[in-house]
């Protein structure tokens, strides 16, 4: 229970690799809140399913591409629980188009949710975060890749990478890591969504261990990155992703 007594925003909580790290965050001994934009019946259920282990949690609603929801998120947490010592920036979407059919509206919105929202969160953790805490954002190791129809997905997470990078000395003065987790294809409703099975597939075949990952993967280099023995990890970005190529 090494995190007993420390308490953890998960935002994007409520299904795939954000319930996992919830879950295994509250394992750990933390209180956990479970962040969730629509999907209050899933973010309840993570909910129960921790306390019913034992462990603490509550559900907070937030859209993290509003400024003004982030910041009641904070608020909130504070008023709950009195501290914030993990912020887990997990929340994202993901829509591939071929350039061509990319609209203003598509691109808005996934700037607004997986970079304003993630950096406004950051923000949020520099007024309200312990000293000595944890902030974990996310890219995608899709950003190494060419691919076709990931143009703005790709392009939101490169400027995750990049402002976990440059944010790293601003919270180094009290102790605060900041780091990067950039996921491989993991079986989860947000990748599989839309993909045949072919396609699926062929994902598979890119690794090295021939499999998709799966959300413990990803909630396992959480827990690393969470751990006393991370500490002089801060302004990297970290690919978790079974050896995709």
């Amino acid at each position: 229970m090494r995190l007993q007594g420390k308490v953890a925003i998960v935002t994007g909580a409520s299904r795939g690799i954000g319930r996992q790290i919830a879950i295994q965050l509250a394992q750990l001994g933390a209180s956990v809140v479970v962040n969730y934009s629509a999907s209050e019946g899933k973010a309840e259920d993570v909910v129960n399913t921790i306390r019913q282990a034992g462990g603490e949690a509550m559900a907070i609603r937030a859209n993290v591409g509003r400024v003004q929801e982030v910041e009641l998120l904070f608020t909130e947490t504070i008023r709950s629980y009195g501290r914030i010592d993990l912020l887990v920036n997990n929340a994202g979407i993901m829509e591939c188009q071929a350039i061509a059919d990319v609209t203003e509206e598509m691109f808005d919105q996934h700037f607004d949710i997986n970079v304003k929202g993630t950096y406004f969160a950051c923000q949020q953790a520099m007024k309200h975060m312990e000293a000595g805490g944890t902030i974990i954002n996310f890219s995608t190791s899709v950003s190494g890749a060419m691919l076709p129809t990931y143009s703005v997905y790709a392009a939101t997470k490169g400027a995750v990478e990049q402002l976990t990078r440059q944010l790293a000395k601003e919270f180094g003065p009290r102790e605060i890591t900041i780091n990067c987790i950039a996921p491989g294809q993991v079986s989860t409703e947000l990748f599989l969504d839309g993909k045949s099975p072919e396609l699926a597939d062929s994902f598979r075949r890119m690794n090295a261990f021939g499999r998709l990952g799966e959300p413990e993967d990803i909630a396992n280099a959480v827990e690393l990155l969470v751990s006393s023995n991370a500490r002089w990890i801060t302004g990297q970005t970290i690919r978790v992703n079974g050896g995709f190529n």
